[in-house]
């Protein structure tokens, strides 16, 4: 007599945008087989002589994840398809007894990568398998040629997320847009970069979206465009900010709080983050990245101090969720205050955004020269 088939009895997701944990919880040990599969980014995950009784709303998509379906095969087995937002890699697919003795778990673990790293991947895949239907190490050649200096520029808030409004009803988002698409024309016409942004129209993204497309695209810069308001009106200028878990000062505390909240206008729940040791080697890959965003910092404003006014301490620090990329060298740009008359009238002004989105390409254009001789380190 054939054995009772397994069944998924349960099915869970936890994560964002950059890394996804898959549990789905079995009565008996289940046997299970993967691959990837290209356009769109998919794992496949085959469940021979196995049923899924489970709600298909538990199957509710979220954080890197962008879909999921199940369905049975004619041969008696079921087969679950995560579609991703973007390319991933999958970590572990682990079988494993449940601790109370009670059924069996799949575990899988994906997180956000690039499109070269995915069709490495699928690449590996073919050669281990012979599959023909994931790729061929020729087709990664010809599609990934020798990198550029990549930048992403992240045009702060939009959508739901109108972020700041200015005296004479300007809206951050807006202005945002403006000055990110004034900066990718200018670093593009160089013809040295490959300039990508993180949104070109008025739609809301998570902040760990803006995160995932920076390594989606390995970005070497990542440039995140602001323009707040204060409550002291006779404040004005720009400010350079980057990561740290602790503030350089009230002000900047308060800026991050706010712009950390920009998911909470979506009904996104916001949780913290999970207190786990750090790898070793993830450490040190943070501390160079950190090393890479400081000396683009000191050399924007050195820049910027040229052409476009700055507030006291212009280079600042606080604990943004946007910067957070472990392997992204990351700045926050706050423009100006449109809480200030002035800054307002120069955040719309053609003339004024050409001008220190100039500055900025000049800051990108030293820093990358200065990290290539240095052979990427700081």
């Amino acid at each position: 007599m054939a054995a009772e088939p397994a069944r998924m009895i349960d099915y869970k997701m936890a994560g964002d945008a950059t890394k996804m944990r898959i549990v789905m919880n079995f009565d008996r040990e289940p046997d299970v087989r993967w691959f990837l599969l290209r356009a769109p980014n998919r794992l496949v995950i085959d469940l021979p002589a196995a049923k899924v009784a489970i709600d298909a709303k538990a199957l509710k998509a979220r954080g890197l994840v962008k879909n999921v379906r199940y369905g049975a095969l004619p041969d008696g087995s079921s087969r679950l398809v995560v579609i991703g937002k973007g390319p991933f890699l999958v970590e572990r697919v682990d079988v494993l007894k449940n601790d109370d003795g009670a059924g069996y778990r799949i575990v899988a673990d994906l997180s956000a990568a690039s499109d070269r790293e995915f069709d490495e991947a699928l690449s590996i895949q073919a050669e281990t398998t012979g599959s023909t239907v994931a790729g061929n190490k020729s087709d990664r050649v010809s599609k990934f040629p020798l990198r550029r200096f990549t930048v992403v520029i992240d045009p702060g808030h939009g959508g739901i997320d109108g972020g700041a409004e200015g005296l004479s009803g300007t809206v951050e988002k807006a202005v945002t847009l403006a000055f990110a698409r004034e900066l990718k024309n200018k670093l593009e016409a160089s013809g040295k970069y490959d300039v990508f942004m993180t949104r070109d129209s008025d739609v809301f993204l998570r902040l760990d979206d803006r995160v995932r497309i920076a390594r989606q695209h390995e970005a070497d810069l990542f440039i995140s465009i602001h323009a707040d308001t204060i409550s002291l009106k006779g404040i004005r200028g720009a400010t350079v900010y980057t990561v740290s878990d602790r503030a350089s000062d009230a002000e900047a505390q308060a800026l991050a709080d706010r712009e950390n909240l920009s998911d909470r206008l979506a009904g996104i729940e916001v949780k913290a983050d999970n207190p786990e040791v750090t790898d070793i080697l993830i450490d040190l890959i943070r501390r160079e990245t950190h090393s890479f965003s400081m000396s683009f910092a000191n050399t924007l404003v050195d820049e910027l101090a040229t052409t476009v006014g700055l507030i006291n301490n212009p280079h600042r620090f606080a604990g943004f969720r946007v910067l957070k990329a472990p392997d992204v060298p990351s700045v926050l740009v706050e423009l100006g205050y449109l809480s200030n008359p002035k800054d307002e009238a120069q955040l719309i002004d053609p003339d004024w955004r050409n001008k220190a989105a100039e500055s900025i390409t000049n800051a990108v254009a030293a820093f990358a020269s200065v990290k290539a001789a240095k052979g990427g380190t700081l």
